[in-house]
């Protein structure tokens, strides 16, 4: 498909539309045979490739070149004996959350049942549930991907798969091939205690401070997040929501719900709520949790993993005041508590780093009329400096196009030293001209 095309620009388009890549030739590929045939064409006559299944993470549009579309290589396989299942490049969560559910299991997904799964999972993968159990990419069991010599390969942690590379690929950031499709592990969990807890942005202080010292306390099988936002008056949301500035305690615990009462019960007294949506709930509708848009959007956004314990005070109250309801464009802070199954090394290594991390603040503002990329951009520094002396690195899932921060390196990269530059090594074995030097693993 070439940009005369009556489908060109559909094709190109993904979830996010603040980008697109703007490729010379798209191809739409059903298989691996599709992929390999691509990668051997844009080779030969040495373009650069890009692959897009969602278009959710797209950080660097691609100009000319080739597009591989996956979005149709779609397809969930359950082993529910093995608690394993194998999923295609472009499946989204909510397939494989539905299809795990006939069997009593779910995979590790995000928040968004839209999102690429296979995607989400080599950028490391950081879910509902990922404090009792890890991130997603440390479960995944082996890889299909198309390497820059049209070689379509199995890649396993097996001495026959290439251990380096299966290394690399899961929470490497990509740019080693490109990956048709994903064994992962599941977890036997059908149903869920969780929901949001809603307050007023005036109680921002009061509920940070409250949370902060609550998250001490609790199991590593309750995964929690706060995010402040404000909503915009819309006749859509909920009269209690609409045009107002809010502060949203999400929760997900793996366990009853007179426990997961007792256990949030501190959080209550951090002032009154607006909305109080808790309950237990079948992981098919684990999506209410955070009931995040499903529109495709502009957007653009970055983040902080911070050390073990959370910025003081003043700088939170700088961080919420410079993303508040006067910030230039609507603003999405949150702050995710870490630890737990995250901070340890999976039976299996991989390259997912920052496991010493016990915060993860993400940023992420609309791109409306009257703002820019740059002046995003200039917003977004403004609150990654006011936490620098607790940043310790980023997240490969949570950037979010061109403005994305932290830059490489300055120790604020998404891998230490010695992982990028064993990466580097992996990345010169197999793809020694940078045929894939526009792919990237977190959420395109």
């Amino acid at each position: 498909m070439s940009p005369a095309d009556e489908e060109y620009a559909a094709e190109a388009s993904g979830f996010q539309t603040g980008y697109r890549h703007r490729p010379e030739v798209i191809v739409r590929a059903e298989t691996a045979a599709d992929v390999a045939a691509a990668v051997g064409h844009a080779a030969a006559h040495r373009l650069p490739l890009a692959v897009q299944a969602t278009g959710h993470g797209l950080t660097r549009p691609l100009p000319g070149g080739v597009l591989v579309s996956t979005r149709r290589m779609t397809g969930v396989r359950v082993d529910p004996a093995a608690r394993t299942a194998w999923i295609a490049a472009g499946t989204r969560w909510g397939e494989v959350v539905t299809e795990a559910a006939r069997y009593g299991l779910a995979p590790l997904s995000g928040s968004g049942p839209g999102v690429g799964a296979v995607s989400y999972t080599l950028g490391g993968g950081i879910g509902l549930l990922a404090r009792e159990f890890g991130y997603a990419a440390d479960h995944v069991r082996a890889a299909g991907l198309v390497t820059a010599d049209a070689r379509v390969r199995h890649v396993t942690a097996d001495g026959d798969g290439d251990p380096e590379l299966f290394w690399a690929l899961r929470g490497g950031g990509g740019g080693f091939g490109v990956v048709t499709g994903l064994e992962i592990g599941l977890v036997p969990v059908e149903r869920f205690y969780g929901g949001q807890l809603i307050f007023d942005g005036a109680f921002a202080d009061e509920v940070l401070e409250t949370w902060r010292e609550w998250t001490a306390t609790v199991p590593d099988e309750l995964t929690s997040s706060v995010t402040l936002l404000p909503y915009p008056d819309l006749p859509a949301l909920p009269e209690p929501l609409r045009g107002r500035y809010v502060v949203q305690v999400q929760i997900a615990y793996d366990g009853d719900e007179a426990e997961g009462e007792r256990l949030v019960a501190p959080l209550r007294a951090a002032g009154p709520r607006i909305v109080e949506r808790l309950r237990t709930m079948p992981f098919t509708e684990s999506a209410r949790v955070y009931n995040e848009p499903d529109r495709p959007h502009a957007y653009q956004g970055g983040n902080a993993l911070l050390g073990e314990k959370l910025p003081d005070r003043e700088a939170l109250r700088t961080v919420r005041e410079l993303t508040g309801p006067e910030a230039p464009a609507m603003t999405v802070l949150s702050l995710r508590h870490m630890g737990g199954a995250l901070s340890r090394e999976p039976a299996v290594p991989n390259a997912v780093t920052g496991r010493d991390a016990g915060w993860l603040m993400v940023v992420l503002s609309v791109l409306e009329d009257g703002t820019t990329p740059a002046g995003l951009r200039a917003l977004h520094d403004r609150v990654m400096r006011a936490v620098s002396p607790w940043t310790a690195g980023s997240n490969l899932n949570f950037r979010y196009g061109r403005g994305a921060w932290p830059p490489p390196g300055g120790g604020r990269d998404a891998h230490a030293d010695e992982v990028r530059a064993r990466l580097a090594e992996v990345k010169a074995a197999v793809d020694p001209t940078n045929l894939f030097r526009f792919h990237s693993a977190h959420g395109t």
